[in-house]
């Protein structure tokens, strides 16, 4: 079985400039997500696919392979997740190397715990599904709290039901960014990513953070100052 992980990280962040290399606890942001990669025992290869030379650089420090520059077309606003993972299974092709399966990490989420890639991975193998994602269960479920607006300006619930408790409703999850197993088939032959067959990798709020802003920037830093998070 042969696996690759990538982990997307192009210089451009509005949100948080720079982001993809601030420090979090003791080490560039990016850094978390490699560790996490380098430390699981079914992947084959860690890659950073990035345009930054900056990022590439302190990348390399901690132990990641950069095959290529990403292209400059492919490091702007309107590119896609897919495009950027076809262009690294494209270049490997090149090099007459396949990949059964791609295991995509966001560097924006730096928290998983040691041996979720592996867990999610094997969970993928054994149910010979389209993609593994990571989730976490959400808060804001459609059934009670989430509303939109009708024709009329009204609100209504966004899933219709007649639940009273918050606890009786069903549990809805919502993706947390942080783990994606993708069948290297099922993206070949899809053209959204929308894949058909599906299925959960639940991870604890704690450790889905998501840094999107200074703010979560910020939460993240507390949670590693109060022990809440392991550092690797």
């Amino acid at each position: 079985m042969n696996i690759l992980a990538i982990i997307p990280a192009r210089g451009g962040s509005k949100g948080l400039p720079k982001k993809n290399i601030k420090i979090l606890g003791n080490k560039p942001l990016i850094a978390w997500s490699i560790a996490s990669a380098l430390e699981s025992k079914l992947i084959s290869n860690v890659i950073v696919s990035s345009d930054n030379d900056e990022i590439i650089a302190i990348s390399k420090q901690y132990g990641a392979e950069i095959p290529f520059k990403r292209p400059e077309n492919l490091a702007t606003d309107s590119a896609t997740t897919k495009d950027v993972l076809l262009h690294a299974i494209e270049f490997y092709k090149t090099q007459n190397i396949n990949f059964d399966f791609i295991v995509l990490l966001q560097p924006t989420s730096p928290f998983r715990k040691k041996g979720d890639i592996d867990l999610a991975i094997k969970k993928a193998i054994e149910t010979n599904v389209d993609m593994v994602v990571s989730v976490k269960k959400t808060s804001s479920n459609p059934y009670y709290v989430l509303f939109e607006e009708n024709d009329k300006g009204f609100l209504e619930k966004s899933k219709d039901a007649n639940f009273t408790r918050r606890q009786d409703c069903p549990v809805v999850y919502e993706y947390n960014g942080s783990i994606y197993i993708i069948k290297v088939n099922s993206l070949l032959n899809d053209n959204s990513m929308s894949f058909k067959k599906t299925i959960k990798f639940v991870m604890s709020k704690t450790h889905s953070v998501d840094i999107d802003n200074q703010l979560d920037f910020d939460f993240a830093n507390f949670l590693i100052k109060s022990n809440r998070i392991l550092q690797k």
